[in-house]
C-alpha cells in the first residue's frame, strides 16, 4: 500500500552523531506483517462486504430450495402408491406425446413408487443447461407437468431461479463476476481477520476470550470481540465455501478445471464406445434392468445412445450421504453391461471434488448440512454488520467525520525485504490463479495511493 513519509520510527543520534547504544530488540515477523493486514482486512472488509453480503442473503435463501421444490411441485413429483407400474418404455412414449419430435436426452424413473417418472428432453432453443422436462405417472400414465429444468441436478424453475440469483443475478456471465469476487476474497478475509483477532487476544493475554466474545462494557471493544470470536468460530466453514464456489466462478473455475485435468483429478465416466454397431435396440426396460441387477439402485438417470454405435448410460443420481454414483454402460443389441464404474473406486480428488460441491448446496448430509450452511451465512451477515460497525464507531466525533478512520497507511515501507519479497512472490501468484481477487488488489493499491496523495496535500507534508 502507498505510504506518507515520516511514519517510521527513527533512532535518535547521541551527542557524538552515533547510534544509541541500547537498540530495542528487533520486532517480530508478525509485528511488522501486523499493520499491512489490518490495511488490507479494513480495505476487503469496506469494498468487499457488500458483494460478500449478496452472496451470503441469496445463498441463505437457497439452502431450503429443496423444501420449497417438494412443496411447490408436489403435483409433478409424486404420485399416489400403487401395486403395479407400466413398462418404462410405454411412460416415455406418453412423454413424447406431449413433445412429439422432440429428442428424449435422458430419463430418470422414479425411484419410489410415490415418485413420477422424469422423461428429460433436449432443449436447443433454451440457454445452456436448461432442459425441458414432462412428469408422468407410472401407475395410470398420467402427465404430471410439464417444466423447464436446469443443470445436473434437474432444478425445477423456482430452483433454478434462486440459484442464478445466487450465481450470477440473472445478468448472465457478467453477473457472476460478482459471485467470484465474493469467493475470491472471502478466505483473504477470513485468514487475515483470523490472524488479527489471534494475534491481539494473545498481545493482550486475553485467551479467554478468542471463541467466547465479551457481552459488557458496551462499545467498540465488545464489538470486536463478537466479530472476532464469531469470526474464529466460522472460519473453517467459510474457507470451504469459498474454495468450492471459486470451481463455479468464470475465471478461477477455468484455472481449477485446468489444474483438474493436469492432475487427473476429474470424475471419471464410462466409455460408451461399442466394438462394433448394435444389431439392435433391447429397450429400455431391458437396460434399466440390466441396470438394478448391477446394483445401481435408488435415484438413477438413464441416458439414450448418442449415436448407432453407442452404448446406454445408466448413472445413480443421489448426492446425499452416503453419495451413489455409480454407473454403468450397457450394450443396446445384447442388454449386457460393457463398463462398470462404482463411486468408491473413484479418485480420491473426485470424491473430494463431489461431496464438496454436494456439501456446498446442502445436499450431502440433509437439514444437518442445510442448518450449517444457514448458520455460516448467517454468521457472516453479522460479522459484516460488526465491521461497519466498528468502522462507524471510529469516526472523529468532532470536525463532522462521518466516516471511521483507516488503519494507518505506509505499513509496507517496515516490512523487511526478505519477508515482503516471498508475500510479493505469492501474492503475483495468487493474482494469476484468482484474476478478479489480483485485479481488485490492485485497484485498492490505486485506491491507497491516490489517498495518499490527497492527504500529503491537505497536510502540505
Amino acid at each position: 500500500m502507498a505510504t506518507d513519509p515520516g511514519l517510521a520510527e527513527q533512532q535518535a543520534p547521541d551527542s557524538s552523531g552515533s547510534a544509541v547504544a541500547d537498540r530495542p530488540a528487533s520486532p517480530s515477523t508478525w509485528s511488522v506483517l501486523r499493520p499491512l493486514v489490518l490495511r488490507l482486512h479494513f480495505y476487503a472488509g469496506v469494498f468487499i462486504a457488500p458483494f460478500l453480503v449478496v452472496a451470503a442473503l441469496t445463498g441463505l435463501v437457497y439452502v431450503f430450495t429443496p423444501q420449497l421444490e417438494q412443496a411447490v411441485y408436489t403435483r409433478e413429483l409424486h404420485v399416489p402408491a400403487a401395486a403395479t407400474a407400466h413398462p418404462l418404455s410405454e411412460q416415455i412414449a406418453t412423454a413424447r406425446e406431449v413433445r412429439p419430435g422432440e429428442q428424449v436426452q435422458a430419463v430418470r424413473p422414479g425411484a419410489t413408487g410415490t415418485d413420477t417418472t422424469q422423461v428429460i428432453f433436449a432443449a436447443p432453443d433454451l440457454p445452456e443447461s436448461y432442459l425441458r422436462t414432462v412428469f408422468v405417472d407410472p401407475h395410470t400414465l398420467e402427465v404430471r407437468g410439464d417444466l423447464v429444468t436446469y443443470g445436473s441436478g434437474q432444478a425445477l424453475p423456482l430452483r433454478a431461479w434462486i440459484d442464478n440469483l445466487h450465481r450470477g443475478l440473472h445478468l448472465g456471465d457478467a453477473g457472476r463476476l460478482y459471485s467470484e469476487l465474493a469467493a475470491s476474497w472471502l478466505w483473504v478475509v477470513v485468514l487475515g481477520g483470523a490472524a488479527l483477532w489471534i494475534g491481539r487476544t494473545r498481545r493482550e493475554r486475553r485467551a479467554r476470550l478468542l471463541l467466547a466474545p465479551e457481552f459488557r462494557p458496551a462499545g467498540r471493544r465488545r464489538v470486536l470481540s463478537w466479530h472476532g470470536a464469531v469470526g474464529l468460530w466460522a472460519a473453517l466453514g467459510l474457507l470451504f465455501l469459498s474454495a468450492t464456489g471459486l470451481t463455479w466462478s468464470v475465471h478461477a473455475g477455468e484455472n481449477v478445471t485446468a489444474v483438474r485435468e493436469q492432475l487427473s483429478w476429474e470424475t471419471p465416466a464410462v466409455s460408451t464406445e461399442l466394438p462394433a454397431a448394435p444389431a439392435g435396440d433391447v429397450g429400455i426396460d431391458r437396460v434399466h434392468a440390466a441396470a438394478l441387477g448391477a446394483g445401481l439402485d435408488g435415484p438413477v438417470e438413464i441416458t439414450p445412445p448418442a449415436d448407432a454405435g453407442s452404448a446406454y448410460t445408466v448413472q445413480q443420481v443421489q448426492r446425499s450421504w452416503p453419495t451413489k454414483q455409480d454407473q454403468v454402460a450397457v450394450d443396446p443389441s445384447s442388454g449386457a453391461i460393457t463398463e462398470t464404474i462404482r463411486f468408491a473406486d473413484y479418485p480420491l480428488m473426485a470424491k473430494l471434488s463431489r461431496w464438496g460441491i454436494d456439501a456446498h448446496m446442502g445436499l450431502l448430509f440433509g437439514l444437518a448440512n442445510q442448518l450449517v450452511l444457514a448458520a455460516l451465512m448467517l454468521g457472516l451477515l453479522s460479522m459484516i454488520f460488526w465491521g461497519y460497525r466498528m468502522w462507524w464507531l471510529r469516526r472523529p466525533t468532532r470536525g463532522g467525520g462521518r466516516f471511521g478512520r483507516a488503519p494507518e497507511r505506509g505499513a509496507w515501507r517496515r516490512v523487511p525485504g526478505r519477508i515482503m519479497a516471498p508475500i510479493i512472490v505469492v501474492a503475483a501468484f495468487v493474482a494469476y490463479a484468482l484474476p478478479l481477487l489480483g485485479a481488485s488488489l490492485l485497484l485498492f493499491l490505486v485506491v491507497d495511493i491516490v489517498l495518499g496523495a490527497r492527504a500529503r496535500r491537505s497536510t502540505g507534508v
